[in-house]
């Protein structure tokens, strides 16, 4: 399990503690280098063995919003290791922004654009016409459907933290 969260705030502080027993503090230092929008590079403390990491407010709240890739790197002032890599979020700092924000990610907006485009179909009765040279299709309502269906189990899924099942994946057994 790694010490990153999936998702850091911008505008609040920052802390991760990050235990490495093959790496121990002090003796080896542990640099957190992430890359996306921005560049942010923090430099860990030593907290007994272990590594802290940590941002005020006011640093973070100049990180750029979206996705990063992240390294962590051991160094014993020699050799340099690259101990994790992974991927978080840089979410925006909400007091930051106006009213005018969007916040809903990719599949919220695309989930209500098609969910809106199958309720104004409901008074519309032709699927394509024709006037002079111009001519306007529209999507069938089947596909429609299918990708309403499509974008609202990818929704589900996600307000269950990327998990398909309850526990677990699903295994299904039948006994004779």
């Amino acid at each position: 399990m790694s010490a990153i969260p999936g998702e850091i705030g911008a505008g609040v502080t920052f802390r991760a503690t990050v235990s490495l027993p093959v790496y121990p503090a002090p003796e080896w230092s542990v640099d957190l280098i992430l890359r996306g929008p921005g560049q942010i590079d923090l430099a860990s403390t030593a907290d007994g063995d272990n590594h802290a990491f940590h941002a005020a407010a006011a640093a973070s709240k100049e990180w750029a919003p979206g996705h990063y890739r992240y390294e962590l790197r051991a160094s014993d002032g020699v050799d340099v290791v690259t101990v994790e890599t992974g991927e978080t979020r840089i979410a925006p700092d909400l007091a930051a922004i106006d009213q005018s924000h969007d916040g809903r990610d990719h599949v919220r907006k695309v989930l209500d654009a098609v969910e809106a485009v199958i309720e104004n179909r409901a008074t519309i009765d032709q699927q394509s016409y024709q006037i002079n040279n111009r001519s306007l299709q529209r999507t069938p309502m089947n596909e429609l459907m299918r990708l309403r269906d499509r974008y609202r189990a990818e929704l589900r899924q996600q307000k269950r933290g990327g998990k398909r099942g309850g526990l677990g994946p699903q295994i299904k057994v039948r006994f004779k």
